[in-house]
């Protein structure tokens, strides 16, 4: 399948789904949205993948191209296509579809995080209680009519949820890699949020935490993303006969 990527950071990458992609043969192309790339005919297309960011996506005044990147995403899920958003992305798919997101009540979620998950074929063969790793300060308040809940945790009530059987949205990320915190720190927007919430020296336990949970942290990744990239497989078969 050919995989579209919106991407509004450049260190906030596919990271660890990139060996999915390529242990089954699939090809991705990657916009940079926050670099000025444009967004490319959708037809083009089998998978819609989006990202996280620094951003929030109330942000048009200063971000412009969100407006464009909403629509795009509402077309896309519109038309019952495979989508998968992680952290922003799956805010952006709560927005585009008629949900509401909104700064947290609770303090900001950064670090290693247990959620529960619902029964869903994306989860097959996740614990109930998945290790995850969270940086948001944003939330789904509000969930898209048509949507169904598929996570939470006490600090964050929707960490994940569906529509249909084919748009998927995932507040925490499973994305990471060995860099992926390594990465993250070397940029000082990053390395501040961090500090402001976690106080000096949190990059460092950052890293520590990430390593001592990344062969868990992978293991999930690489289970949940072939679950999907199955579900979306099946998708596409379908719609190519119709």
């Amino acid at each position: 399948m050919k995989i579209l990527v919106f991407q509004h950071a450049v260190v906030e990458h596919p990271g660890s789904f990139r060996d999915v992609m390529r242990a089954q043969g699939h090809s991705m192309h990657q916009v940079e949205l926050d670099e000025g790339n444009t967004i490319p005919p959708l037809t083009d297309f089998d998978v819609l993948l989006v990202m996280g960011g620094p951003m929030d996506v109330w942000e048009e005044n200063k971000y412009p191209w969100l407006t464009d990147e909403k629509a795009a995403i509402r077309e896309w899920v519109s038309r019952g296509r495979p989508y998968l958003g992680m952290c922003l992305g799956e805010q952006l798919l709560a927005d585009a579809m008629g949900g509401a997101v909104a700064p947290m009540t609770a303090p900001p979620e950064v670090g290693m995080s247990v959620v529960h998950l619902t029964p869903n074929p994306i989860f097959a063969g996740v614990p109930e209680l998945c290790t995850c790793f969270q940086w948001h300060g944003a939330e789904v308040t509000s969930l898209p009519p048509t949507a169904t809940l598929l996570a939470t945790s006490p600090g964050c009530a929707v960490q994940g949820f569906v529509i249909g059987r084919h748009a998927y949205g995932l507040q925490f990320h499973m994305e990471l890699t060995e860099t992926t915190a390594s990465e993250w720190g070397a940029l000082p927007e990053y390395a501040a949020a961090l500090e402001a919430v976690k106080g000096p020296g949190a990059m460092d336990q950052l890293k520590a935490d990430v390593g001592n949970h990344l062969g868990t942290l992978q293991a999930t990744a690489h289970r949940v993303f072939s679950n999907f990239l199955a579900i979306a497989e099946d998708i596409v078969s379908v719609k190519a006969i119709e």
